[in-house]
């Protein structure tokens, strides 16, 4: 081992290890092994490869945002159908509901509702799905400053018997499941019908 990884277990000084081992002296190799591998080292390259991996997408996001944005009115609306085939509230007999954890993600379903779908602003509620261990009032108003909605909009939130400590220990249900809901059946089988028609075009094209 190196002085710096003696140290903290010994708690002495590199002065102090550097008199004790002076007899001890190691071979060539394993300086080597311990220079090539040392944590400052190791450090220094992570630290190099993260902003190089920061600077490679930076300009492939230029790229792409070049190539597809603004993207048309069509575009738009199959791009919301996509979100809501995976994301949204299939059966015909319940609202028109798109359920997720990410801010952009429903921020992006709210401008698809109300520039491409035409719902009246108004007319659209939110519901949050919560944890147990959740600050409510907290969570509602984070929801409302970043949809810009007020909390008059709000259903009461559905406050789940799960914790988000036991669920996900890295963030991911941070401020718990969002969901934006309308009610109109005929919107809704339009919503359907169109990503069953996708479906079925592409099922056997491969």
């Amino acid at each position: 081992m190196s002085y710096n990884q003696i140290k903290p277990l010994l708690g002495v000084s590199k002065s102090s290890l550097s008199s004790w081992l002076q007899g001890y002296p190691l071979s060539e190799e394993r300086l080597r092994s311990l220079r090539d591998f040392s944590e400052i080292r190791i450090e220094k390259y992570r630290n190099t490869m993260q902003a190089k991996r920061e600077k490679r997408f930076a300009e492939t996001y230029k790229q792409e945002k070049m190539k597809y944005l603004p993207l048309s009115e069509k575009e738009l609306f199959v791009a919301g159908l996509f979100l809501y085939w995976g994301e949204g509230v299939k059966g015909l007999k319940r609202s028109v509901g798109l359920y997720n954890t990410n801010p952009q993600m429903i921020k992006f379903g709210l401008f698809w509702y109300i520039k491409i779908l035409k719902i009246p602003a108004e007319k659209i509620r939110i519901k949050l799905h919560l944890y147990s261990d959740m600050n409510i009032k907290k969570e509602m108003n984070f929801w409302s400053k970043e949809l810009k909605f007020p909390l008059s909009r709000f259903s009461n939130p559905y406050i789940k018997n799960t914790k988000k400590a036991d669920i996900n220990n890295k963030g991911g249900f941070g401020h718990g499941t969002c969901g934006l809901l309308f009610n109109d059946v005929f919107l809704k089988e339009r919503i359907l019908a169109a990503i069953q028609a996708i479906a079925d075009y592409y099922e056997n094209r491969i």
